[in-house]
């Protein structure tokens, strides 16, 4: 085993272990003892309130092996750096430096996060979305703190809440939308927070958190996370509301908020699903889903100050809406929402360019890897067709490629005759003077680069991929 390999390993285990003298001692840091977190909340009386046991939930974060496991956490994701440039290699070392004054820091309440550096990727939709990307090490904090607070605070959301929770999926919430369409709730209250990560009132997200953590410590911390500026374009710049997408806490905390939410739609006895700031609720008639968008629109904007995008948001039968990229139909079956192959195809289309100056192999395996992953998301459709429209279309994207990988009229000649085409035909195609997609759909091009030649290429099939997953 190599050098490098080792020293993994050895960071892996023993990044946070603790020093042989604290060993000795039973100590944890500068901040206080394991043990004596364990003790305190041995005092409280059966009367106290149940929050009081999450006094000391900053000795949890700290422990030793909560921060070995958000290490490898951070390190598994492979994410960028931060403002301070360090990457995950590097902060391996930095850690073995000063994992006691992260830990004293984090337990005195000491310890400052550092801005974020925005990043702003588009959306599908039009648009951008803001991206703020911690530094290495306040993610390790941010994971560290998760791995604390999601046990605590996971098991009291709403059973109709799927995104970002462990044992829930996309899939999960639309199954139950499916179920919920098939009972006779075909109209859809289709809701769109306008930029709600960007929106988030921190006073109003901290007062939810206080009322179920005691941790004036761990409170403080949150804030300042919260807090931390955001780097563009070499200028730090304040955030007073807004939890931007890109740090490990931003989509448990985007949770709680909108646990108020889903609690009011459960008081006024409404079926919903709900995957992160993506809320669909399912009633039985236009006038009743109108009523029900205006009474929600006044709760969010007035309660919880978030702002209700009224341009995508819409009452209309579920066939007209999407729904984490699918469409339900009347029957509550699945389909594939339009907008979505019309992104598949966008993608493919960025993959196959002519002008990439890359091998068709290359080609190829990103085209497997992408499709692959986009099937195996839509394989609860119950439709084969656009799998097999997408396969076609793909193909020609593909001659297209190996026609302008041949160039000149000779080679293009000379290829497809060695795929079996008779001359006179080849050349005929390859001087026909036509663009590369016409000449992708001769009978020449297909003949030479049939379905067949594709799979001795290596390419996935997605409507082969699509029969396998639905045995």
């Amino acid at each position: 085993m190599s050098a490098e390999r080792q020293q993994g390993r050895f960071y892996q285990r023993l990044l946070f272990e603790k020093s042989e003298e604290n060993l000795r001692h039973g100590q944890g840091g500068e901040g206080g003892t394991r043990s004596s977190r364990r003790e305190e909340p041995q005092t409280l009386t059966a009367n106290e309130p149940a929050r009081a046991l999450t006094k000391f939930l900053m000795e949890e974060v700290t422990d030793r092996e909560n921060l070995n496991q958000a290490y490898r956490q951070v390190k598994a994701n492979r994410g960028a750096a931060g403002t301070d440039g360090m990457t995950i290699a590097a902060a391996a070392k930095w850690i073995a430096n000063h994992k006691e004054q992260l830990i004293a820091s984090l337990l005195d309440g000491s310890y400052q996060p550092q801005p974020v550096r925005g990043v702003q990727i588009p959306k599908p939709g039009g648009g951008v979305r803001q991206l703020g990307i911690p530094t290495v090490i306040d993610r390790l904090v941010q994971q560290a703190i998760l791995q604390v607070l999601q046990p605590l605070l996971d098991p009291t959301f709403s059973d109709s809440s799927y995104g970002f929770r462990p044992g829930r999926s996309a899939h999960d919430a639309l199954h139950q939308a499916s179920q919920y369409v098939a009972e006779g709730r075909t109209i859809v209250v289709d809701m769109d927070l306008e930029k709600f990560f960007d929106r988030v009132n921190h006073d109003i997200l901290m007062a939810r958190l206080a009322r179920r953590i005691e941790d004036k410590r761990l409170l403080k911390l949150i804030r300042c996370f919260l807090e931390a500026g955001m780097m563009q374009a070499g200028v730090c710049v304040a955030r007073h509301e807004g939890t931007p997408q890109g740090g490990p806490l931003s989509p448990l905390l985007a949770n709680l908020l909108l646990d108020d939410l889903d609690r009011e739609l459960e008081r006024r006895g409404h079926t919903f699903c709900r995957y992160a700031d993506d809320c669909n609720i399912y009633v039985g008639s236009q006038a009743a889903g109108e009523r029900v968008l205006a009474c929600l629109t006044q709760f969010l904007e007035s309660k919880l100050r978030l702002r209700v995008n009224r341009e995508k948001s819409a009452v209309a039968h579920v066939s007209e809406r999407k729904f984490l990229g699918y469409r339900l139909r009347s029957d509550g079956t699945l389909a594939i929402a339009p907008q979505s192959i019309q992104r598949a195809k966008a993608r493919i289309r960025q993959i196959t360019r002519r002008n990439r100056g890359v091998s068709f192999e290359r080609v190829i395996g990103e085209l497997n890897s992408f499709t692959t992953g986009w099937v195996t998301y839509f394989r609860y459709a119950k439709a084969k067709s656009p799998f097999s429209e997408l396969d076609q279309w793909t193909r020609r994207k593909l001659r297209c490629v190996r026609l302008k990988q041949r160039k000149r009229a000779v080679s293009i000649a000379s290829f497809l005759q060695r795929l079996g085409v008779p001359k006179n035909r080849s050349w005929t195609t390859a001087a026909c003077g036509k663009g590369w997609w016409r000449m992708a759909y001769t009978p020449a091009a297909q003949q030479a680069m049939s379905n067949r030649w594709f799979e001795d290429q290596g390419l996935a099939s997605l409507t082969n991929r699509f029969l396998e997953l639905q045995q």
